[in-house]
């Protein structure tokens, strides 16, 4: 990355979206990022939000430093339509980079791919550290942006997994699952499941990624013995975090800010026994016993979102791909 550059590269989505980035790429550089805030080393405040009284829209700035790539940057998100079905909802977010070495602007990008990608591996990564050892079988719910990657990074840190079971009413979204799945492992196969209960009765993973007008609630008692409950959107019960044994989050605080949908009937949320990164470093294990029930909540953090909208930024400027603008001229 040219760190003479004063102009500003505008990274659109078509720019972004022909980019070649492997899932292993994607989860080693998020799991780079893990270690480095983990080591102190980055700075990940928490997030700011806004929402109206009737809930109809919400938004977030976060801002955040990469020790390791020495680069600041600050992302926005905002959603509008949040009662209303998924295709009428309005969602823009945005990152922008910072060079921490020379004070210069690097890229301004569309964030929708990295966080496409950035969450679904973040699961795989919770599912890596938290998963039984035997762990054969997992389960995703729902078929939207997060739950089409799910099952090849799951795959990614779990290879082990056998039996692929999906939990997904929307046929469009069923169909881009299975082409995610043949595309990136070719000949693996998921079952479409229907009755919820049974099918998270059978899993030793579960991704819960539904939108949040899904009728699908997990419960505690329906999990057998080891089996790990990952959150990122909906569809498991307060429950299946109240009655864990463990519960792991790449965040409290920002569980505290995003997850007060999950909260008890005085309001409150159990406390978080780790955090992803202080995990991923190897300072502490996820599970401690095999037969423990894990609750895992995903609520991103913006120092992986950095770390990957650079590289990102890395790839596109060496094709030359973006429009540069004297922003500040």
């Amino acid at each position: 990355m040219d760190r003479n550059d004063t102009t500003l590269r505008l990274l659109s989505t078509s720019d972004l979206a022909g980019l070649d980035i492997s899932l292993t790429d994607v989860v080693d550089t998020i799991e780079q990022a893990y270690r480095t805030l983990a080591a102190g080393r980055s700075d990940n405040p928490r997030k700011l939000t806004v929402k109206p009284a009737d809930g109809h829209s919400v938004a977030y700035a976060m801002l955040g430093r990469d020790g390791v790539r020495e680069v600041v940057a600050v992302k926005t998100s905002y959603k509008h339509g949040l009662r209303e079905e998924r295709e009428r909802q309005h969602y823009y977010t945005t990152l922008t980079l910072y060079d921490d070495v020379t004070g210069l602007p690097v890229a301004m990008m569309d964030c929708s791919r990295i966080g496409s990608l950035r969450t679904p591996a973040v699961s795989a990564l919770l599912a890596r550290e938290c998963a039984a050892p035997d762990a054969s079988t997992a389960l995703v719910i729902g078929t939207g942006t997060q739950g089409r990657l799910a099952l090849p990074f799951l795959l990614t840190t779990l290879p082990r997994l056998d039996r692929l079971l999906l939990c997904g009413t929307h046929p469009d979204g069923v169909a881009a699952v299975r082409a995610e799945l043949a595309r990136h492992f070719p000949g693996r196969q998921v079952e479409l499941v229907t009755d919820l209960k049974a099918a998270a009765r059978e899993a030793d993973v579960i991704v819960a990624t539904a939108g949040p007008h899904t009728p699908a609630a997990v419960e505690a008692g329906w999990l057998r013995p080891g089996a790990t409950a990952i959150l990122v959107g909906h569809g498991l019960a307060p429950s299946t975090l109240h009655r864990a044994d463990r519960v792991i989050a790449t965040s409290e605080a920002q569980m505290r800010v995003t997850g007060t949908d999950m909260a008890d009937a005085e309001g409150k949320l159990p406390a978080v026994d780790l955090e992803l990164p202080v995990v991923v470093s190897g300072v502490s294990r996820a599970r401690t016993a095999t037969g423990q029930r894990i609750f895992a909540y995903n609520s991103g953090l913006v120092v992986t979102d950095i770390a990957l909208g650079h590289r990102f930024a890395q790839l596109a400027l060496d094709q030359g791909l973006g429009t540069e603008v004297s922003l500040w001229k």
